[in-house]
């Protein structure tokens, strides 16, 4: 991040630790997940605690990262663009950690045949929040390299679409009751929105990239 802050070490090192929580955070969504459709309840509760710990401490990050931008007026022509790329990652943050909370409190009856396919669906959505966090990572080192990060972004997020389509379309096939199938559709809806708003980051990214490579 040199290249873009020079003489703000701190809000540097902040940015980079920030972003470390939302890279721990899809980790720990995906292990939560795995744990969950293995019945490992006791692994479950372990990653879901660590997700909602990490998602308050990004919190207190992002929120002092936006104090210093705004009273030490640090890199004025772009602090619109990074204030906004924090808030927009920090969503996902949010949306990973509501994702997992939401396992815990309804419990949903999962069929066998479909946990490989939620886990992929996490997964994906894992790669594509991963992806999101590099190109912000280039858009203050290496802003070339913005691009190639947000289209594997879009990539993984298309696949995230594709296989939360085959699990509807699989599990509207079943006799299971309605009440069951809008369950199963919920909560792959919940798990691809995660890859859904990556790209809603990468949008708002790759403009603030053309306005910085003006």
């Amino acid at each position: 991040m040199g290249l873009f802050f020079r003489k703000t070490k701190a809000l540097e090192r902040d940015i980079d630790q920030f972003l470390d929580q939302i890279v721990q955070g899809a980790l720990a969504f995906v292990e939560g997940i795995n744990s969950y459709l293995d019945n490992n309840e006791t692994t479950f509760e372990r990653h879901l605690k660590r997700l909602n710990k990490m998602e308050g401490q990004a919190d207190k990050m992002r929120r002092r990262i936006e104090t210093d931008l705004y009273v030490h007026t640090l890199i004025p022509d772009s602090r619109g663009d990074v204030l906004g790329l924090m808030e927009s990652s920090d969503k996902v943050l949010n949306i990973l950690s509501e994702t997992l909370a939401q396992f815990s409190v309804e419990s949903p009856d999962i069929l066998p045949e479909l946990q490989d396919n939620y886990k992929q669906l996490a997964r994906l959505s894992c790669q594509s929040v991963e992806q999101m966090v590099l190109a912000i990572r280039a858009y203050f080192r290496d802003l070339p390299a913005v691009r190639d990060a947000v289209a594997k972004v879009l990539f993984y997020e298309k696949e995230a679409d594709q296989t939360a389509e085959e699990i509807k379309r699989i599990v509207f096939k079943t006799d299971l009751p309605l009440s069951h199938k809008f369950h199963h559709r919920y909560f792959a809806l919940h798990i691809e929105s995660i890859s859904d708003e990556a790209e809603n980051v990468c949008d708002r990214l790759s403009i603030a990239s053309i306005k910085r490579d003006l």
